[in-house]
């Protein structure tokens, strides 16, 4: 015992400069690990943290799907056109969930272990909770952001980039700023959707949406070209000005791969009409929205006989 407590006090001193060397340590490294730290958290606005790189001759990089009851036990070939990420554009909605343990009735799940072995879902992008009524879902923001929590905690068993929040905005919400600190609760890397539902233009989307979205939220650009709001070079505008204001890494395009359908509804878009949308958005990562819905494997077979012919 004395020769152990004679050890603890010799060994002060030496203690003493240990503390006095990690001192110096920690002083020469603080510089270094806050850079450190800045990059990370820049990476991970940027939505860096994606480890299915795109390659550099696909058509498009993503799939979106509008998960319903109807519609669980999706199969495409989305991938022929280089599509390795899906996003989700919920797993929760209008009281109902798609994963069990979120605190809502989930009687019916899709096959995530089957999604994850797809070769366009080696990412995904997990849509969190929502209402399919737009003003409901505008209305209850507080109450989605508290189940989106619940559905991130329990999440899906897929390799997860990133997450989705789907509460769609335009700037003819005039309380979307309110998200701003609603946002900064939820897991990153986040993103959200927009859209111009005023045409207001590229440029003052972009000065709208920079004035109050925090600044490591991505944006998914609708295109508006499936309801004729505007073509492929108008959108393209769009994205390039959201870019020049956000930042590249910031932003990518959701291309709508229907359009309207005589008597009401809607129709798959035909390649014609898609693969224009395709070709204007080269160098953004692109969503084909709803790819279960609208992308069929005869449309895929044509797209990519339209772009071996322009080739020629």
């Amino acid at each position: 015992m004395a020769g152990s407590v004679a050890g603890r006090v010799g060994g002060a001193g030496l203690l003493r400069r240990w503390r006095g060397a990690r001192t110096s340590l920690t002083s020469c490294l603080a510089p270094a690990l806050r850079m450190l730290a800045s990059a990370l958290a820049m990476a991970a606005a940027a939505g860096c943290t994606l480890q299915v790189p795109a390659h550099a001759d696909a058509l498009a990089q993503g799939v979106a799907w509008q998960l319903s009851n109807d519609r669980l036990d999706v199969h495409g070939d989305w991938d022929r056109l280089g599509v390795n990420e899906l996003l989700l554009q919920w797993t929760a909605v209008d009281d109902v969930a798609f994963v069990a343990g979120a605190g809502l009735p989930a009687p019916r799940q899709p096959d995530w272990v089957r999604i994850a072995n797809e070769p366009w879902a080696r990412g995904v992008i997990v849509g969190l909770a929502g209402y399919s009524d737009e003003r409901k879902a505008r209305a209850n923001v507080a109450e989605l952001v508290e189940r989106s929590l619940r559905i991130a905690a329990v999440r899906p068993p897929v390799h997860v980039t990133g997450w989705y929040f789907p509460v769609e905005v335009d700037p003819t919400w005039t309380d979307a700023p309110k998200l701003a600190p609603l946002l900064a609760r939820l897991p990153r890397p986040l993103w959200i959707s927009v859209y111009d539902n005023g045409n207001v233009g590229g440029d003052a989307l972009a000065a709208w949406l920079a004035g109050w979205l925090p600044r490591d939220v991505g944006v998914l650009l609708q295109d508006g070209c499936g309801v004729y709001a505007r073509g492929p070079a108008a959108a393209r505008e769009y994205a390039d000005a959201l870019a020049t204001r956000l930042g590249r890494r910031r932003v990518r395009i959701i291309a709508e791969a229907f359009r309207p359908k005589e008597g009401g509804g809607f129709r798959a878009a035909t390649a014609d009409e898609l693969g224009p949308q395709l070709d204007a958005y080269r160098g953004y990562r692109v969503y084909l929205f709803d790819g279960p819905h609208y992308v069929s494997p005869a449309l895929v077979d044509t797209l990519l006989q339209r772009r071996a012919a322009a080739r020629r």
